[in-house]
């Protein structure tokens, strides 16, 4: 486990309980461009989340040449390899942010991550398919819970 990534992981923490204390973190909902912006803030923090916890991380937002979709986070996790989709919201109304991942998003998902293992020069022995669920926060800002084999093509 990297010192620096638990450093990384932790001021992310800190810098989103400030902007929750602020109450600058959620966009409101006509902020153009705020989705993206909570997105990728939502992505880096599991980067770091990731990182912290001994992940490995190979790539991030990589696209498939196939259009199949985009694999937010690939990663080893020891022997396996992780691929991880990020899902961030700043509101539950909707249900949890791991409920966005329908069966037509796992399709995409299988497609784009057996096309980038068809690319290596080695198939791994193993691997998997996680969610990292980010949530809004009032109090601490965005949270971040994996959700490990969240499940199988």
């Amino acid at each position: 486990m990297s010192a620096f990534a638990r450093l990384m992981y932790r001021g992310l923490q800190w810098k989103e309980r400030q902007r929750a204390l602020r109450g600058a973190g959620a966009p409101a909902a006509s902020d153009p461009g705020g989705h993206g912006r909570t997105g990728a803030r939502g992505e880096t923090l599991v980067y770091w989340y990731l990182r912290a916890a001994g992940y490995v991380i190979l790539a991030r937002n990589r696209r498939a040449r196939s259009g199949a979709g985009e694999l937010d986070l690939i990663g080893w996790d020891g022997p396996v390899l992780s691929f991880v989709e990020v899902k961030t919201r700043t509101s539950t109304d909707v249900g949890p942010p791991e409920a966005a991942v329908n069966h037509a998003k796992r399709r995409r998902l299988a497609r784009a991550a057996k096309e980038y293992m068809r690319r290596l020069p080695h198939p791994p022995p193993s691997y998997r398919f996680d969610v990292a669920s980010v949530a809004w926060d009032a109090r601490a800002g965005l949270q971040v819970r994996l959700i490990k084999d969240a499940f199988r093509p």
